[in-house]
């Protein structure tokens, strides 16, 4: 841990994206405040949970848009089996006269889901499900988080959902999943709902297909195996050809090809820490605090590229606010040069089991921490 920070701060910010599979960033947020206040009990805090397209981002809205209403349901999760989650209804406003739908594929149609993998027949039916749900109750926007998928499918499952067909060369339904995606000789779109504004967050921007792709770089941490990527990436290349779709488009490999599929449908693709901060007012939250707490699991090289950690500390720069960061592990090539103060849980709790297990203690013992670091 490092120090820079010169008074002992009154207000607060308190903005982690979750810890993957851990705890989720509000409850986060609640311990890094305890552990703080524990330390300080003059300091005001403000809680801005945040995330960036992946796991919590339905949470993070919830936690800060005041009459956000959760709306249960019920969607064929990644291995096909019954998922009871929900989606999340925002108030209306002028731009979303009928309001406005946060669906994450996380809890729909994510890797958590799964007891494990499947990687030729997970799919993202689930998601397309909880869609149909919220367009089935009008609203006039959609905000959609697609990180943390389980699959490979192109996103085929999700417009399968919303009355797309896909098709092999006898003219049947192919199966799910990356197995019938590497069958697809036709694609009937004149079932598809028509899409209303729908703007998709994604904390990457790899293209569908090559050596930087959704098989290629992906479908490893979803089980594939080195010599199912070719073929899997033959079959996203196919199925962009269909769509009329660039498959170099930035973001369309996201979510195992979900990205491309939601281009296909009319959507936006955008950096989701930018939009969740955004939407949730954190510049505005950061401009009248005297330190921002941010964090995440894992801190790494890749935490620069438009990661929750990094855009955030970008904001407390620009506000010339100092920010903290607690993360359950900081890897050697993660840049700390950019916060005040940082706290390992790994190296507090003496293992990564340890913090894995207990987040909820460590996080309040990071909070103490670097509390202490602010006063000194």
């Amino acid at each position: 841990m490092t120090s820079g920070v010169a008074r002992m701060p009154t207000k607060v910010v308190l903005a982690p994206d979750s810890f993957k599979g851990t705890i989720t960033a509000a409850d986060a947020a609640t311990a890094l405040a305890a552990g703080w206040a524990s330390v300080d009990s003059r300091a005001e805090f403000v809680l801005r949970p945040m995330a960036d397209g992946g796991e919590g981002t339905v949470t993070a809205f919830e936690a800060a848009v005041a009459g956000a209403v959760r709306m249960p349901v019920t969607v064929d999760g990644p291995a096909g089996t019954p998922v009871d989650t929900s989606w999340l209804l925002l108030p209306a406003t002028a731009d979303a006269p009928s309001g406005t739908a946060v669906i994450d594929i996380a809890s729909t149609s994510g890797i958590e889901l799964l007891t494990d993998l499947r990687p030729w027949d997970a799919d993202t039916s689930g998601f397309g499900q909880a869609i149909a749900a919220a367009l089935d109750h009008g609203v006039s926007r959609l905000i959609l988080g697609i990180g943390s998928s389980a699959s490979t499918d192109g996103g085929t499952g999700l417009l399968t959902s919303l009355g797309a067909r896909f098709l092999d060369a006898a003219g049947a339904p192919v199966a799910r999943g990356a197995r019938g995606l590497v069958d697809i000789a036709s694609v009937d779109l004149t079932g598809l709902r028509p899409a209303p504004d729908v703007r998709v967050l994604t904390d990457v921007t790899n293209p569908l297909t090559g050596p930087r792709g959704a098989a290629t770089v992906f479908g490893p941490q979803k089980g594939l195996a080195a010599g199912d990527l070719s073929v899997v990436d033959s079959g996203l290349g196919r199925l962009a050809t269909l769509l009329g779709l660039d498959a170099s488009h930035p973001g369309a490999g996201a979510a195992g090809g979900s990205g491309a599929a939601l281009l296909a449908w009319g959507a936006i693709l955008a950096p989701g820490a930018v939009e969740v901060a955004q939407l949730i007012g954190m510049a505005e939250a950061v401009a009248d605090a005297d330190v921002v707490v941010t964090g995440e699991g894992s801190y790494d090289g890749q935490s620069g590229d438009g990661k929750v950690p990094s855009y955030v500390a970008g904001l407390a720069s620009a506000a010339g606010v100092p920010a903290m960061l607690a993360a359950g592990r900081i890897t050697a090539d993660g840049d700390t040069t950019l916060f005040a103060a940082s706290v390992s849980l790994t190296d507090v709790a003496g293992s990564a089991g340890a913090a894995r297990a207990e987040p909820a203690r460590w996080l309040r013992d990071a909070g103490a921490m670097l509390a202490c670091a602010a006063a000194s």
